[in-house]
């Protein structure tokens, strides 16, 4: 079975050493989040996440969910349901949410932080509060305040839950084509009908009541996207007074089978006319299905995150343990039969990507929600725009690179392994098993590639990009005379200019033929990737020598950076060339000619 270990010193040092939140949350008002605060929650959160949720992530896994066809009824992992009352006692699902609603409001980056011990614990379970949490930021930016009170705060304090319902079976990415119907009532509210697919925890005995936000159709709606409003519409009926009523007219037909997170229920749900309530403006649905959706993308970049730090801890703790042939230079530990596996130079080159990709991408996930915290807090509304700007453009990166590498850290785990990472016992194969859905569901990979190639750099002329831009300059310029830095800045320096260089180039091609976005855009999400993670390994070392870490805390930064800008920032001259081939060896063979 494989264990779990919160990171503290790691994310502690993410915080204060490199992001300086204790001056940021100063400067945005957050008066409770001191750092003695801070400590006590990242303390508690781990406590949590390692005795009470890790100790389940195996047992969700083998039992799965129960579904009953007879009454539609879902029953969750044994000790699931335990777990969450917890989870909801202490206050946790309303950590960063607004006491005016019942919330905390402690920082959306201290949210980042349990997001991670919580999805690197038990994925499977973290999908509850994930979910919910989506419907909690749309309800808040566009509900009525009648809403606001009587679904708002049941979500963040925990008592109900929420869902998205999106997808259809016709219809995936392409929400345009949706059928689900809202026909309007006499007393304001409307009947919905219709089906949806692939909705995680749409239903479950958690929670006494479940809240969904559905995609559906007004009847003189205009067709395509613009034609799609969103609705609140729950378990059991809920009044515009605030009472609960009797069972609404939906239901979960079937609950999906899947190749991974068995714990968590993935949905097949169907709306006979059940009670809605408008959220927002008629027609106008999608601007609130984004505020979801980018909440749900940044989660769900720390749940690839959160696999990967769990896979990276059992394959170091293998590596020290399984003894296996000698070293190529010579016996490093004699008085045994032979050396750990961690002498090894491709075993070391596993355990170095993984690591590399971990501490980084923390980096950049952390980053993100802190944006978040000054797009909502800071008191000049220019900054709030920047921020709002660079978290947007920042978010499809985190998300598709985080879930991607996912799997090659779960996969470098296994090998590490060898032949043990590939049956149950040690407990690998389901964080590759479960890593896969990540880059998947809440756009796949594909998706985010796209999103960030033509609304967040395209249509903004590179608007996002010129920030984070500005963010390596500054720092470069700042570390100018830094000789222990030297080695990291001019590389880092040439590697925007060139990021500069191809986006210009890509945006170039695209206005004589359109194809070039589709064409350079998943390369170029991994080539920015890669990128944003050399600055953030940059600032480590930089943070790390400032720092009071002990030496060789500092010094592994400092070596894991030199093995990152040595063997993993060069992947980028690969996603080079393929943008720089352009759309023409994609697109110049014929469907047919694909095969029979």
């Amino acid at each position: 079975m494989s264990t779990y270990k919160a990171p503290l010193t790691d994310l502690r040092f993410a915080l204060y050493d490199v992001l300086g939140v204790e001056r940021q949350f100063a400067e945005l008002g957050y008066e409770e989040a001191s750092r003695d605060v801070v400590d006590a929650v990242l303390d508690e959160a781990a406590r949590f996440a390692e005795t009470v949720l890790a100790p389940l992530n195996a047992v969700g896994d083998e039992a799965g969910s129960k579904f009953d066809k007879a009454t539609g009824d879902v029953t969750a992992a044994p000790g699931f349901k335990q777990a969450f009352a917890q989870f909801v006692e202490g206050g946790w699902t309303g950590l960063t949410d607004s006491p005016e609603y019942g919330g905390m409001g402690m920082p959306k980056v201290l949210g980042g932080v349990l997001t991670e011990m919580v999805d690197a614990a038990n994925l499977a379970w973290g999908n509850f509060p994930m979910l919910s949490h989506g419907a909690v930021e749309a309800l808040k930016r566009y509900g009525q305040d009648w809403q606001k009170e009587f679904f708002l705060k049941p979500l963040v304090d925990g008592r109900w839950t929420g869902t998205m319902c999106l997808t259809e079976p016709h219809a995936g990415t392409d929400l345009g084509l949706l059928k689900t119907r809202a026909e309007p009532n006499a007393d304001g509210s409307y009947s919905i009908t219709g089906t949806k697919i692939f909705i995680t925890c749409g239903e479950h005995d958690l929670a006494p009541n479940i809240v969904h936000l559905v995609l559906a159709r007004l009847p003189d709606a205009p067709p395509g996207p613009k034609g799609i409003s969103l609705f609140v519409t729950p378990k059991f009926k809920v009044g515009q007074d605030g009472a609960v009523g009797e069972r609404n007219a939906l239901r979960c037909g079937s609950i999906e089978h899947k190749m991974g997170i068995h714990g968590s229920v993935t949905c097949v749900m169907n709306f006979d006319g059940a009670q809605g309530w408008l959220v927002g403006e008629a027609n106008k649905g999608l601007q609130a299905m984004f505020v979801m959706m980018n909440s749900a993308r940044l989660g769900v970049g720390v749940q690839g995150l959160g696999l990967s730090e769990r896979a990276y801890q059992n394959a170091l703790r293998y590596a020290r343990e399984r003894l296996q042939t000698r070293s190529l230079s010579g016996a490093k530990f004699p008085d045994k039969p032979a050396d750990p596996i961690i002498v090894h130079p491709d075993v070391r080159r596993m355990l170095l990507a993984q690591k590399s990709l971990v501490e980084g991408g923390r980096l950049l996930s952390l980053h993100a929600y802190s944006l978040l915290d000054e797009a909502e807090h800071a008191s000049d509304a220019a900054q709030r725009e920047k921020a709002e700007t660079l978290v947007s453009f920042l978010t499809p990166i985190s998300k598709a690179c985080q879930t991607e590498w996912s799997i090659e850290n779960t996969y470098n785990a296994i090998q590490c392994f060898g032949g043990h990472g590939y049956i149950r016992e040690h407990g690998m194969e389901q964080l590759a098993r479960d890593a896969r859905i990540t880059t998947l569901y809440e756009g796949t990979t594909g998706i985010q590639s796209l999103d960030l190639m033509g609304r967040k750099t395209a249509a903004t002329q590179g608007a996002g990009l010129k920030i984070f831009l500005g963010m390596v300059e500054e720092f470069a310029k700042a570390h100018e005379g830094d000789a222990e830095l030297a080695e990291f800045i001019g590389p880092l320096h040439a590697k925007a200019a060139e990021w500069a260089q191809l986006t210009t180039g890509i945006l170039q091609r695209a206005a004589q033929n359109p194809e070039e976005i589709g064409a350079a855009s998943t390369d170029y999400l991994f080539y920015s990737g890669y990128v944003v993670l050399a600055y953030w390994w940059a600032r480590s070392v930089a943070a790390a020598q400032a720092s009071s870490q002990p030496e060789a805390f500092r010094q592994a930064k400092l070596e894991t950076a030199r093995f990152y800008f040595a063997r993993m920032l060069p992947r980028t001259l690969a996603h080079k060339a393929a943008i720089e081939a352009g759309a023409e060896p994609l697109m110049a063979m014929a469907a047919e000619r694909f095969g029979d």
